[in-house]
């Protein structure tokens, strides 16, 4: 197997208020797009947040491209490989006008203004956003906002996408160009969503985040009589131990974890 491009070995993590993660041990390699699932609440968000170097583990080993990164100098070129969604748009959008917030990420790599704003013009259009190129920024929707929050990490041309709660807010016309030009990207993603339609249509592997654990889990689809599926997660070897749900986690047992990589 090729070499992860991001792994977590041993990770503990908390807040002053409480404990995060006990043990977590992770990997993601090239051509996955992994399911972190999990209830509200279990540390999605802030599992994300350790990759990039935002929140530091108070136990274990971060690698990302092949590094062991621990310092702030070490997450530098972290965050320019891996590009990260927030939950949250306006954590992630500053600037006065959407041409100038989606440039900014490759005038920080480096690159010249015309350049960097080519390439902007460039990432909105691939989006159908090409028109929003002058507005401003803080006027948008919450689902405008959400896609030009997508085209600033986009425009820098990450290796690696964590996307944190992608749908959000957007309309069926807007989701549906959104997993469109999700699913034919080339990068690894790591995909945090409650949205069923998002994972069915892009994970070809998920993990669930339970009790302070990772743990590999089975993306399992069955028919129902009103003609549309649901997606339950599963740890392996548990695949009927589930009590029925219209959510996209059905309840799971807390079981030490096993581990077995899954595809679609």
């Amino acid at each position: 197997m090729t070499a992860a491009l991001l792994s977590l070995r041993g990770v503990r993590f908390g807040y002053p208020s409480r404990p995060v993660f006990e043990q977590v041990d992770f990997e993601l390699h090239p051509g996955e797009r992994v399911a972190l699932l999990g209830a509200n609440g279990v540390g999605k968000t802030s599992l994300l947040h350790l990759f990039v170097g935002l929140l530091r583990p108070d136990a274990g080993c971060i690698r990302a491209f092949g590094r062991e990164r621990a310092h702030e100098r070490d997450f530098r070129e972290v965050r320019a490989k891996a590009g990260l969604l927030f939950q949250d748009p306006d954590d992630q959008l500053f600037c006065p006008t959407v041409l100038e917030d989606v440039a900014f990420g490759p005038l920080n790599l480096g690159m010249g203004r015309d350049a960097a704003l080519q390439v902007a013009r460039s990432t909105l259009a691939e989006l159908g956003l090409a028109t929003f190129a002058d507005r401003v920024t803080h006027k948008l929707s919450g689902g405008e906002k959400r896609l030009v929050s997508l085209a600033t990490v986009l425009a820098m041309k990450p290796e690696v996408l964590l996307l944190d709660e992608p749908s959000n807010g957007l309309d069926e016309a807007t989701l549906q160009r959104l997993l469109d030009h999700l699913e034919q990207l080339p990068q690894a993603m790591v995909l945090v969503s409650h949205d069923a339609r998002l994972i069915e249509r892009l994970a070809n592997r998920a993990v669930l985040l339970q009790d302070g654990r990772l743990t590999e889990a089975l993306l399992h689809r069955h028919p129902h009589a009103h003609a549309h599926t649901h997606l339950h997660a599963h740890l392996p070897g548990h695949e009927g131990e589930h009590a029925h749900t219209d959510g996209l986690i059905a309840p799971l047992p807390a079981l030490p974890g096993k581990t077995v990589s899954t595809r679609r």
